[in-house]
């Protein structure tokens, strides 16, 4: 366990800059800022430095106590008269001991310092305002210690100067007119002109002071500008800016500044300091959270569950035979439309599905904040066993921290294999209840039914032992799980109530969006006036497109709803306006490695916003060190002419991808006009292949190597030419005179290139088979020796695959 500079610094009663320049002069590294940490081994050292200072020191300081030990209010005389002349922060004047007879100093010992401590109460003349420098020229009893100077403790023979500045010592003589007379005070008349020309400097540090002093405590945002701190605690820019290079921090005035730094800061500025959380204003969940449910008003309600799993192993399928299970074909209407949810019901207790794109939506819904799901089904097929979608479901059920089912799926093929399934999920920590492991294994199939009320039983099994609970009598809180823009609807959403009942009529909050529910569309497509907690339905009413993952809540009324939406919105926009565009070396070597980077410009639409987050997280996720994608746009709706002009603006053209979505007959001719490629899907599977595809052709080709032949080294002959030709017995395979060769020595490569001449009987050949001799040269080589063994390989290019 590590500690903070700032915790061993509160300990110690020190500042965090002293502790942070103790820890340097101790040599222990890593140590920038208070938000530092150190080992409790390094906390005890800094700790043992602070409490036994140098021996020197000490040494030094137990001389001064033997030499002067009854002149304890002379030094406090002379601070006060020092304090107006000598103006250097942080050092500290200590009286030198009186030396012993041996030293050579003792004739310029006498009696220089009595006199002018004796001088001190009477008002100095202008010309004798100088009298410690002429002291200093004839050999002054006054030095200034360097290493006593770090230590805090004053003792009684020595004066420390604070850290004051003109201003802060005008004022205090200010303060001190009443008390003392005029003629006590030394006169400043040699410090006219000076006066004069820092005039401006003095008006500016007085009133900042002057303000300091009339705040009090101070109330600055928790995340808040630099620049915004420096107006709220009353000092220049330009010092906090210095402050923060000391913390090692190279910061600019729009910069972000958090809790911690501004308590470091306010610590060593002296000032007093509250923070608040400017979100806490409109956080409207927030608030909403605070209010405890009373014990008598929860009420059980349906589990919310994912089904995730690799493509082709009868996820869909599954889906639409639980879907048939509790709507018989000829119910009024059927399932009209798809919302991105449903319930079923099973032996009187109700489940919520989500029917999401894979597991991509739901991580990416995750990735905003917003973890839904209470049980996740990953379906396995039974012939094919773990493939790498399952093994990417599995760890992102485990990062959400969701129980885990699995379904065995396939059982009616011949060739289904459970237990080799079973095998393999073990190596993933994913254990049945049979092998003592705490995951539920259900064997079903999508085509026949079989299982499927097992599985049924085994959800609800599994909601029993969490005991989900909700208030419906609470206004509600949703989450937003699917949205789009409708023609003639506007802003349409799916959201699952996560507690309290959303009825029509509702003044809503959701994210940076808000209005009054006009309409409430549960997953058959009937119209209803509430939705209770579980159950999943879709709202018409919202002023604009929400974003999957964000939170609805119902306010009051209209007024309220605008009011949080719009506060958060002018908020994020803020932020976002003020980050800095200064660039760190970091930043440059990272933007001159993403200059080397072959990217694939691409435009989604898609007939969702939450399927089209969840296509641009998997595509983002596709990258290496040569290539990665590069999404330019991604929006809800049909493709248009407008996407077509996006799509071809940039210096490479970008592909349009679309998933569920219509091309217009405009965007058509224009796609074909100036030659975009325009491909729409209806699987999110088929679409990330098709992309990775063509990363493949971005990516440069393979090199692969194929040995053709061996030859051994019988001879060598030197040439006219300074060159060694190596007279070789071919002892495998073929001699080819466009080949490499490796040239191998005992068991070392001693050397590696292309064969520059292959000769036989004086005359050049392009081949040499097995069994025959040969003369072979080599590109800058010429050590042959016999017995060397000379591996002959061909070099050729293969069309690289994206992994």
């Amino acid at each position: 366990m590590k500690i903070k500079i700032k915790e061993v610094a509160t300990e110690l009663g020190k500042s965090s800059k002293e502790i942070i320049e103790v820890c340097k002069e101790l040599g222990i590294k890593n140590v920038k800022a208070a938000t530092s940490s150190i080992t409790p081994q390094e906390a005890m050292k800094v700790a043992e430095y602070i409490q036994n200072p140098k021996k020197d020191t000490l040494e030094k300081k137990d001389e001064i106590k033997k030499e002067e030990p009854k002149k304890e209010e002379e030094p406090k005389k002379e601070e006060k008269k020092s304090a107006s002349s000598i103006r250097k922060p942080g050092i500290r004047i200590v009286r030198k001991a009186k030396v012993t007879p041996k030293t050579e100093e003792k004739k310029e010992e006498p009696k220089s310092a009595p006199k002018r401590e004796k001088q001190a109460p009477t008002p100095p003349k202008p010309k004798k305002a100088k009298k410690p420098i002429s002291a200093k020229e004839k050999g002054s009893e006054l030095q200034i210690n360097r290493e006593i100077a770090e230590i805090d403790t004053i003792e009684e023979n020595q004066v420390e100067l604070l850290d004051l500045s003109f201003v802060d010592i005008k004022m205090e003589l200010e303060e001190e007119k009443p008390k003392k007379p005029a003629q006590n005070r030394p006169k400043r008349k040699t410090n006219n002109n000076k006066k004069r020309t820092i005039t401006k400097e003095d008006n500016k540090k007085k009133k900042y002071a002057k303000k300091e002093k009339e705040q009090g405590e101070i109330i600055v945002q928790s995340e808040t500008r630099v620049y915004e701190l420096a107006e709220k605690i009353g000092k220049p820019l330009q010092e906090v800016i210095d402050k923060f290079r000391e913390y090692g921090e190279e910061l600019d005035k729009n910069d972000f500044i958090n809790a911690d730094y501004i308590e470091m800061l306010a610590e060593d500025f002296g000032v007093n300091v509250k923070l608040y959380n400017p979100i806490e204003e409109f956080d409207y969940v927030g608030k909403y959270d605070e209010i405890i449910d009373d014990e008598k008003d929860l009420q059980p309600r349906p589990p919310i569950v994912t089904i995730m799993g690799h493509v082709d192993h009868g996820k869909t399928s599954l889906l639409d035979k639980i879907r048939n299970t509790r709507v018989a074909a000829k119910e009024a209407g059927g399932i009209t439309q798809h919302i991105g949810a449903y319930m079923v019901e099973k032996d009187g207790h109700k489940i919520t599905f989500l029917d999401t794109p894979g597991h991509a939506a739901f991580s990416a819904i995750r990735k905003r904040g917003a973890n839904i799901t209470d049980i996740a089904i990953i379906v396995v097929a039974a012939d094919d066993g773990v493939m790498p979608q399952t093994r990417e479901a599995i760890k992102h059920a485990q990062e959400a921290g969701v129980p885990i089912i699995i379904a065995i799926n396939k059982m009616d093929k011949p060739d289904a294999n459970p237990d080799m399934v079973t095998t393999q999920l073990s190596e993933f920590g994913i254990m049945p209840t049979d092998w003592g492991g705490e995951h539920e294994f259900v064997k079903i199939s999508a085509k026949t039914g079989e299982g499927i009320d097992e599985l049924l039983e085994t959800i609800n099994l599994q909601a029993e032992i969490m005991e989900l609970k909700a208030n419906p009598k609470r206004n509600a809180k949703a989450v937003v799980i699917e949205s789009e823009l409708q023609k003639g609807r506007g802003a349409v959403a799916t959201v699952i109530i996560q507690n309290g009942t959303l009825k029509k009529g509702d003044s809503v909050v959701c994210g940076t969006t808000y209005g009054r529910m006009r309409s409430l569309i549960n997953d058959l497509g009937k119209q209803v006036k509430e939705a209770k907690p579980g159950e999943p339905v879709q709202i018409v009413g919202l002023n604009e497109v929400p974003s999957a993952g964000d939170y609805l809540v119902a306010v009051k009324n209209d007024k309220e709803a605008r009011k949080y939406a719009t506060e958060w919105k002018e908020y994020l926009i803020e932020k976002e306006r003020s980050k800095t565009t200064k660039a760190t070396i970091e930043d440059l070597q990272k933007m001159m490695l993403e200059a080397k980077i072959k990217k694939l410009p691409v435009i989604i639409k898609a007939d969702a916003h939450g399927s089209a987050e969840a296509i641009k997280y998997s595509l983002e996720e596709l990258k290496n060190d040569e290539v990665r994608v590069q999404v330019l746009d991604s929006s809800i709706g049909d493709i248009t002419e407008n996407d077509v002009v996006l799509a071809d603006a940039g210096e490479n053209k970008a592909i349009i991808l679309g998933f569920n979505v219509k091309e217009t007959p405009e965007a058509k001719r224009k796609a074909k006009q100036v030659g975009i490629e325009v491909k729409i899907f209806d699987i999110i599977y088929e679409l990330i292949d098709f992309v990775k595809e063509r990363l493949s052709e971005l990516l440069s080709p393979e090199i692969v190597e194929e040995v053709v032949g061996k030859a051994e080294v019988r001879a060598i002959f030197p040439t006219k030419s300074g060159d060694n030709v190596a007279g070789c017995m071919v002892m495998n395979g073929t001699v080819y005179s466009d080949a490499y060769a490796r040239v191998i020595r005992g068991e070392d490569v001693i050397y590696d290139g292309k064969i520059s001449s292959l000769k036989r009987f004086k005359d050049d050949v392009k081949e040499v088979t097995k069994g025959n001799d040969c003369g072979i040269m080599l590109e800058g080589f010429n050590d042959y020796k016999e017995y060397d063994i000379l591996e002959v390989y061909k070099k050729s290019e293969k069309k690289a695959e994206f992994k």
